[in-house]
């Protein structure tokens, strides 16, 4: 029998952030990210004991699924893909729940069915619950969900009330400005804003979670986070991978759509935005709106402030790996990018006269993602005399992946007799201090839609913010076709425009 103390969940005695009776709904629950993060995301919830007592999974997707079978696929994502090992008792709670109601997005009838087995599972429980709507499709069917959410219903469910039906949409959350706003619209249609959990997993992970923390939380840092003593910011969202099986997925999207728009420019946010009046969701997303807002439109064409390439055939990780246009699904004449670059600037009084450079590729040296802080050096005297001495400029960096943590680079003297300096580096790291089963990204957001904190999720007027600023490079690409793309050799660090780009502002990119 399963102990009372490690698993309450078991028996009614859950004690969590103060979720309601809750039934999630997954749309698209036979996908890849259904699979991989979502159902072991609700499983280590329950795990851990933060899902209320009263929790129903109920997935739902055009192929017909028997409840049983579900379950099933259920419990191999769970052995496959969790960061715990599965426990017998807790699944075997959490299965009791799970169902399936198979219906196409665009068919009302179907979400007609859907609202009637919500209404039952909440006629079992004896309670009010909460539905959470997980939107894990294509977003091609994002607009017919929404509608037929509408018509059915299930978007009004107990509006009025704390528990309130929610809605998460997944990324992309459009193409451009243009499609952005109108999907802005279709939901407006149908929801309230505060029903609205737009996810961008970046934000889930710890590493950019504490980036607050450190800013705001640590006297040392925050009187230095300025034009006055920082010199530049970079940051890096690189991958080793190239397209593999996505190539049809990747021809339409590219790496400023599927990477720089969404996931850097919530780090540039984060980093850059101004302290938030409180810790409430509203008063920190009110200050990443302003910091976007403060972004000068980019200088486009040569000599501005972009640069875009593809990967040529090379070698990563010791393995020769084919160029972008030979992977599969690719055509010879692709102009999409899988490399991008861009130089911001930040027109406020906090950051008039800092660069950040950003840039993001596939096929690159290796896997990292990090927010580099580059302090400006200290005056032309005493250790700088000569060049007598090795000498690095401080640099605080975040790395979110795939080690997270921080570090900060120090001068230092070497022991012995004469004076000899050496760059060393302070290092923290969350695997070796509080240990490597911290919890996956899509655990906290999932976490915290059920429990109404929006301060991890992307409001509406932030992510038309972001395109209104990277849609005029789109259009201006698409106009280019190939003239102007740069290429680079797969496993390198990216193309000679991305450096070009920093040299003819004095810098160079940091090797992460």
């Amino acid at each position: 029998m399963a102990d009372p103390q490690r698993h309450p969940f078991l028996h009614g005695l859950s004690k969590h952030r103060g979720a309601p009776p809750t039934v999630v709904v997954i749309f698209g629950a036979s996908g890849d990210l259904t699979a991989r993060k979502l159902i072991p995301a609700v499983y280590n919830l329950g795990h851990d004991n933060l899902l209320p007592a009263d929790f129903h999974l109920v997935g739902f997707g055009r192929k017909p699924i028997p409840d049983e079978e579900f379950r099933n696929l259920a419990a191999a994502a769970i052995k496959e893909f969790s960061r715990r090992e599965p426990d017998p008792a807790v699944w075997n709670r959490l299965a009791a729940n799970t169902s399936y109601v198979a219906g196409g997005y665009d068919e009302k009838a179907a979400f007609d069915r859907l609202a009637a087995h919500i209404d039952a599972i909440e006629k079992r429980t004896g309670r009010d619950v909460q539905v959470l709507f997980y939107i894990s499709t294509p977003p091609t069917v994002f607009t017919p969900i929404l509608l037929n959410l509408g018509a059915s219903g299930l978007a009004h469910r107990h509006i009025d009330l704390p528990h309130h039906a929610k809605v998460i949409i997944e990324k992309p959350f459009g193409r451009d400005l243009a499609s952005a706003h109108a999907l802005n619209a279709t939901i407006g249609s149908v929801f309230q804003e505060r029903q609205v959990y737009r996810i961008d997993h970046y934000l889930g992970k710890e590493t950019v979670q504490d980036l607050l923390v450190q800013r705001f939380a640590n006297a040392i840092f925050e009187p230095l986070w300025n034009r006055n003593f920082i010199d530049s910011v970079q940051i890096t969202v690189a991958e080793e991978v190239g397209v593999g099986s996505r190539g049809g997925y990747y021809e339409q999207s590219g790496a400023l759509r599927d990477m720089i728009q969404n996931h850097t420019m919530q780090l540039v946010a984060l980093t850059a935005m101004e302290p938030p009046v409180s810790l409430d969701a509203e008063a920190i997303r009110d200050e990443k709106v302003k910091l976007l807002r403060a972004i000068q439109p980019l200088v486009l064409g040569e000599g501005g402030d972009v640069a875009r390439a593809q990967y040529t055939a090379g070698m990563v990780g010791g393995k020769s790996a084919p160029g972008y246009r030979e992977e599969e699904g690719i055509s010879p004449e692709s102009a999409t990018e899988t490399f991008a670059a861009l130089r911001l600037s930040i027109n406020n009084w906090r950051w008039q006269g800092v660069p950040f450079y950003l840039r993001s590729g596939k096929r690159m040296a290796r896997r990292v993602s990090e927010i580099a802080i580059n302090f400006k050096c200290p005056p032309g005297t005493l250790f700088a005399a000569g060049g007598r001495f090795d000498l690095a400029g401080n640099t605080l960096s975040f790395q979110i992946q795939p080690d997270e943590g921080l570090s900060l680079i120090l001068n230092t003297k070497i022991p012995g007799l004469e004076t000899r300096t050496q760059p060393v580096k302070m290092s923290f790291r969350y695997a070796t201090t509080f240990g490597s089963n911290t919890p996956e990204a899509y655990e906290r957001l999932v976490l915290d839609a059920m429990i109404g904190d929006g301060t991890l999720f992307i409001r509406g007027d932030e992510a038309e913010t972001s395109w209104k600023l990277c849609t005029p490079v789109l259009e201006s690409w698409a106009a280019a076709g190939r003239e102007g793309m740069d290429s680079y050799h797969a496993g390198s660090w990216g193309p000679k425009a991305a450096e070009t780009l920093l040299e003819k502002h004095g810098h160079v990119w940091r090797q992460p």
